[in-house]
């Protein structure tokens, strides 16, 4: 697969609505991306196998009747638990965005859990993220960041010996951190309470990335509300180089 454009299944349905902004993210990478609605997944398992790369996007998958993620992941463990895993032990990567963060700790493909932000409240702001891994296939020349978030269960939580192997092990992606976002508007840099501040973890050696904050609604430096201070014209957003780290994983 190495030196071709890798192929991404991005999942929909019942509420994931982030779909059509993370094909674009990851097909202005370089990668030929498909939305499946999981049904379909379900109804044609092999299809599984034709792609590199399988996203759970953002979204308020059942409405979040549940708990954010629940009811999509027992959905997905039901009926695809022995896919998943044969698509995991392949080469291959994996991104839960958001709502798709919150599936695949639910399904328990990464560590710790997501509750309700401290304030128990829905936010929706640009945060400044500070990458703590950077040789995981996603995150490959990425020291600092500033990209949205829009959520209301976001508070990441562990307990601390979990915390102390998440250390250990390199598995904690992203930390919030208190950058030119949280300087320029006067915000608190971790406005969910997540332990640790943490925004994003690893697994898999790094293949499978799950993060709160949205890369794929800071692809253009004009999205960034640095933007109207700096006035600093650019091609590409900070949220881009996650996909396009995905997708050159596969043209070594």
């Amino acid at each position: 697969m190495k030196n071709k454009k890798p192929k991404i299944i991005i999942l929909s349905g019942y509420g994931l609505n982030c779909e059509e902004e993370t094909k674009f993210a990851f097909e202005t990478a370089g990668g030929i991306a498909d939305i499946v609605h999981i049904n379909d997944l379900i109804a044609k398992t092999k299809m599984l196998k034709e792609y590199q790369i399988m996203v759970f996007p953002g979204g308020f998958s059942y409405g979040d009747d549940t708990g954010s993620g629940k009811a999509y992941a027992n959905k997905f463990k039901n009926h695809l638990s022995k896919e998943l895993a044969e698509f995991l032990s392949r080469d291959t990567l994996l991104i839960g965005i958001c709502n798709g963060f919150q599936i695949i700790t639910n399904l328990g493909i990464v560590p710790g859990a997501l509750t309700y932000n401290k304030y128990g409240k829905f936010m929706d702001r640009w945060i400044d993220l500070e990458t703590k891994n950077s040789t995981s296939p996603w995150l490959k020349g990425i020291t600092k960041v500033s990209i949205p978030i829009t959520h209301g269960e976001g508070r990441y939580i562990t307990k601390t010996k979990d915390y102390e192997i998440l250390k250990k092990n390199k598995q904690i992606a992203f930390v919030y951190s208190k950058g030119e976002i949280c300087k320029f508007q006067n915000l608190e840099h971790n406005p969910n309470g997540s332990e640790h501040d943490i925004a994003g973890v690893l697994a898999y050696n790094g293949r499978v990335l799950g993060m709160m904050p949205h890369p794929e609604k800071a692809i253009f430096t004009h999205q960034n509300p640095m933007w109207y201070k700096n006035k600093k014209v650019s091609k590409e957003g900070g949220g881009l180089q996650i996909f396009k780290n995905g997708v050159n994983y596969f043209k070594k």
